[in-house]
């Protein structure tokens, strides 16, 4: 089988392709420190403590397991949190990728899929968002990826180092048979969010901006289902592996869902309703965001599998079971 290290991969994406890669004949290496991610999410392959900023520990791991190509999710990503700390956010997601793409190289890997954002793009100015839409992120979270998309164009044009750059919207869900899902501390994503509230362990529900030129006054977010981000990198590792070029690509479904509209469908599966506080607007939100996957389709072959329900539903019994109870608790 063969070995493919996965940065960040006891995260919650991460964890989610490390399950999709091992299902498609792929041995996933997990490299982490476990900052953010769960040691417990390491199913599926190895597991190597380590930090993407720690050379000489990526160039042991990378001797021993040989991957033939890495998949990079090491990154901070909260946006409040690179406001507050942008030092932090460029020493960790901009020198950190650095020190990696050199331990790669020096191994002799020419390979690798990114995990990016479509906060690359800042405010819309199309809709729905194709590559070719400009690029001019409005906080240091979204630039910090733009500028690791910057060197691995470089790195392609001048070294013949191939990457796939996969720009996510908004990740949701949860794998079906509960095996992982999403575990953030603090949690800052909408739908584990309303869920809490549903479950009654946080007092509200706070929307922000209700007053936006949207069909009800509220933002709206492309929801893609987690598993179809991981079969796009799964897929992704298979292209370059095949001598694809680099590129880069928006994972999302083309559909939009404001945030009302999301709060409903909550409810509906649920069964529960709760509180839910309209606050202002905050800061760098756009009003609308939505993918157009078109190129992700006819480059990968990709297509999103799971609709707005079942992405709730995947959702709501991963945060409602007896299992994450107890690791949240822990």
């Amino acid at each position: 089988m063969t070995n493919i290290l996965v940065v960040g991969g006891a995260g919650y994406i991460g964890s989610h392709t490390c399950l999709d890669l091992a299902s498609k004949g792929f041995t996933p290496v997990v490299y982490d420190n476990l900052s953010n991610g769960h040691a417990e999410f390491v199913r599926w392959g190895p597991f190597e403590h380590g930090d993407i900023r720690d050379r000489a520990r990526l160039d042991a791991v990378l001797d021993t397991y040989k991957p033939a190509a890495i998949v990079h999710f090491a990154a901070l990503i909260e946006v409040g949190e690179s406001v507050r700390n942008p030092t932090g956010f460029f020493e960790n997601n901009v020198a950190g990728t650095l020190t990696l793409l050199s331990a790669a190289q020096a191994a002799g890997i020419d390979k690798l899929v990114f995990s990016s954002t479509c906060a690359t793009y800042g405010l819309p100015q199309a809709m729905p968002m194709d590559e070719t839409h400009p690029q001019a992120p409005i906080n240091p979270y979204g630039r910090s990826k733009l500028i690791v998309e910057q060197m691995l164009s470089d790195l392609d044009a001048y070294e013949g180092f191939r990457s796939v750059a996969l720009r996510y919207f908004n990740a949701a869900g949860a794998d079906p048979e509960g095996r992982v899902g999403e575990w953030h501390s603090p949690e800052t994503h909408a739908i584990p969010l309303a869920i809490e509230a549903a479950l009654g362990r946080r007092s509200d529900f706070k929307v922000f901006g209700w007053d936006y030129d949207t069909r009800d006054g509220t933002c709206v977010r492309d929801f893609v289902h987690v598993l179809d981000l991981a079969d796009a990198h799964s897929r992704a590792v298979q292209y370059l592996l095949d001598g694809g070029d680099s590129v880069a690509l928006n994972l999302g479904t083309g559909d939009g869902t404001t945030v009302k509209e999301l709060l409903s469908a909550i409810e509906a599966v649920s069964g529960k309703s709760f509180p839910v506080e309209y606050v202002g607007r905050r800061e760098g939100d756009s009003p609308m965001l939505v993918a157009d996957n078109g190129k992700a389709r006819s480059v990968l072959g990709w297509q999103p599998r799971f609709d707005l329900t079942a992405i709730i539903e995947t959702a709501w019994n991963w945060h409602s079971s007896e299992q994450w109870r107890e690791r949240s608790a822990a």
